[in-house]
């Protein structure tokens, strides 16, 4: 009962660590369209937004050279493991 109760833990946690690099996938993207000027908005806000939308916070937001934008995020609901993070880059490639 215990080991069942460990893998659901587990698997909680990768579910949860896909959500939040998801959250983060789409939130760069959304951001770097708007820096672009694809579409409308201030970068770091459009981030915001998108990560909102999919129960996730910003912690970091970089406007980086080359129309390039970084976007950490965390998710809002915790396990007991703690929050999960994401962290992803969209733009041109390198």
């Amino acid at each position: 009962m215990v080991a069942m109760a460990l893998m659901l833990l587990l698997a909680q946690s990768a579910v949860m660590a896909s959500r939040a690099a998801a959250a983060a996938d789409l939130a760069a993207l959304a951001a770097a369209d708007a820096l672009r000027g694809i579409s409308q908005g201030v970068p770091c806000t459009v981030a915001a937004d998108v990560a909102g939308r999919q129960g996730a916070k910003i912690t970091s937001c970089t406007e980086g050279g080359r129309d390039t934008v970084e976007v950490r995020t965390e998710l809002l609901n915790r396990s007991i493991f703690g929050a999960a993070a994401g962290h992803a880059r969209a733009g041109p490639p390198p």
